[in-house]
């Protein structure tokens, strides 16, 4: 009897059948939601309300909620580690695609350095003990404690999907993502009052005088205006200033906490095909390995200049008009520079794609799901303040250098941000290597195919040996599987994990920048002078916080990128 080749498709295994208890998940979600909608309101309205000194919110009152939120959000998780993941058949299932190794490394590494930014709180606030609240000091310590136990609860328990307790489980898994974002608007209300203090004392503007959450640096060797509370020693201004060079990992970690728990809470109760799920992540990850060197030695190009360009605008852009015109010249000369170069990289990755014989992904993954909203989300403040831009050179009426360098740096900040998502979500959608179209025989028989008949793989004078195979699973049925995986090496997947390195790196630069403190929307005064100090601020501090969360969300889905390329 002839032995036919035939390209078997692969069937998705059958959904299982859910089980009583989840028949209340909805009701249980909503109320986990309502949960958290209402606390984040009540955070939000107090943190707000104490960065100003015309509301009678103090900074204590934010401080005493915030404790109080990490006291119950670190209780709750020693509950769910001591109580509820012991229970039997607690956790029958894990997400593969939850947690990945990079995402809980990038957690540790921001939560350590947040853990150094409680250590210089702490001692700043102790500098003038005798005159502050005891619940200012108390709030770092709790903090340091509230971010070990989060970060071990993380990095054991990202891939759970628990069946026990489940409303609440939800509901604190709720709790403990609405305590991250009040701690992360907290922070971004502290460093946007520290940068209006910086600038009134800079320009002399009054009207930023209304702030108080955040410590005035030009205030703090000394009791003008009444300060009762003075840093006037060289280790409290060495710790205060440590601290503000410090929120970005503070912020960054929070923002990483929420989204691996919101994964979690999607993940409650959630019933999987198989205890493993679908996982498409490689054993390991050789960086550089498989690349033509173009990528990363070009992104590191961009990042060491990048740096050098960051340090000559901090140092030159508080003297005199001269020398911050200068400045400005150079920093938006260079990010027209690597935001154009982007953009080229980005396009060049999807005209890749058209000539990928990948199949699309289409299993169900909160996670990429998450990515792709986050994505989206976030480039959202960046769209918002270069079209205001926009609108203030186009319509304003100086017409100069900075004013041509401003609207160029606008425009490619938009066309990068899209033409980088469009390449960052066909990735994540893409599968892995040696995921080629099964339903059609292709001309190149042996990349990706899937075959039923093991036999009959020898009768192709074009296939590769044995060795080539993936040996079917002992547990298979008779006629086993064999994957034959695209050729290693493969100038596609070279040229695509070129382009994911090189994005990653100039990210990273472009995250570094603005974390630490470059606003050339405030020294470029063509946009203050436009729409005015106090609408020009409220969108810059609204908007560029997303920016700069976007920045270091697209590092982390370039990685899976490159892990996936």
């Amino acid at each position: 009897m002839s032995e036919e080749l035939t390209s078997v498709p692969k069937e998705s295994p059958p959904a299982p059948r859910a089980s009583p208890r989840e028949v209340w998940k909805k009701g249980g979600r909503l109320l986990s939601v309502l949960l958290a909608v209402n606390v984040l309101l009540l955070a939000s309205t107090l943190i707000s309300g104490g960065a100003f000194n015309k509301v009678a919110v103090y900074d204590t009152d934010v401080f005493a909620l915030l404790t109080a939120m990490m006291l119950l959000t670190v209780l709750w998780i020693l509950f769910y580690l001591l109580r509820t993941v012991r229970c039997p058949d607690a956790v029958p299932y894990r997400d593969t695609h939850a947690g990945p190794i990079w995402l809980r490394g990038g957690l540790v590494l921001f939560g350590i350095c947040t853990l150094v930014m409680d250590v210089f709180k702490t001692g700043y606030y102790s500098s003038f003990f005798e005159c502050q609240s005891a619940i200012k000091i108390l709030h770092p310590l709790i903090q340091a404690v509230f971010v070990i136990v989060q970060t071990y609860f993380l990095w054991v328990s990202a891939k759970d999907c628990i069946h026990v307790h489940l409303d609440l489980t939800r509901c604190g898994l709720m709790f403990t993502l609405t305590t991250n974002l009040a701690i992360w608007m907290a922070a971004v209300v502290d460093e946007s009052v520290h940068q209006a203090h910086s600038y009134s004392s800079s320009h002399g503007n009054s009207s930023t005088g209304h702030t108080r959450l955040a410590p005035d640096p030009e205030r703090a060797g000394s009791t003008v205006g009444g300060d009762p509370c003075p840093c006037d020693t060289t280790i409290c201004q060495i710790f205060q200033q440590g601290y503000f060079y410090l929120y970005p990992f503070n912020i960054e970690y929070s923002l990483f906490a929420s989204t691996m728990l919101y994964v979690m809470w999607k993940n409650v109760g959630r019933l999987l095909a198989s205890p493993s799920g679908h996982s498409h992540s490689p054993s390991h990850v050789s960086l550089f390995r498989e690349t033509f060197f173009a990528g990363p030695i070009l992104g590191l190009m961009l990042f060491m200049v990048g740096l050098a360009v960051f340090i000559i605008y901090e140092v030159q852009v508080s003297g005199e008009a001269g020398r911050t015109q200068q400045a400005l010249v150079t920093y938006y000369s260079f990010n027209i520079v690597c935001l154009g170069l982007m953009t080229l990289v980005s396009l060049s990755g999807s005209v890749i794609y058209r000539f990928d014989r990948r199949v699309m992904d289409h299993h169900k993954n909160p996670t990429r799901t998450l990515d792709v909203g986050l994505l989206m989300g976030a480039a959202l403040g960046q769209y918002a303040i270069s079209y205001y831009s926009i609108v203030a050179v186009v319509v304003g009426t100086p017409r100069d250098l900075l004013g041509a360098l401003n609207l160029t740096h606008a425009l490619l900040m938009i066309a990068q941000h899209t033409f980088q998502n469009v390449f960052i979500i066909e990735s994540l959608h893409r599968g892995p290597p040696g995921a080629e179209l099964h339903e059609t025989l292709p001309k190149e028989p042996c990349q990706g195919l899937t075959f039923a008949n093991l036999d009959a793989l020898h009768t192709l004078p074009a296939c590769p040996p044995t060795p080539g195979l993936v040996s079917p699973s002992p547990d298979g049925p008779q006629e086993a599987e064999a994957t034959i995986l695209a050729p290693r090496g493969h100038w596609r997947r070279r040229c695509l994990k070129d382009i994911s390195l090189f994005l990653l790196l100039c990210n990273v630069i472009l995250w570094i920048m603005p974390a630490f403190g470059a606003r050339p929307h405030f020294s470029n005064t063509v946009e203050v002078d436009f729409y005015g100090y106090s609408l020009w601020a409220a969108i810059v501090n609204i908007c560029l916080p997303f920016g700069i969360f976007y920045r270091m969300h697209a590092v982390s889905s370039l990685l899976e990128v490159y892990v996936l390329s």
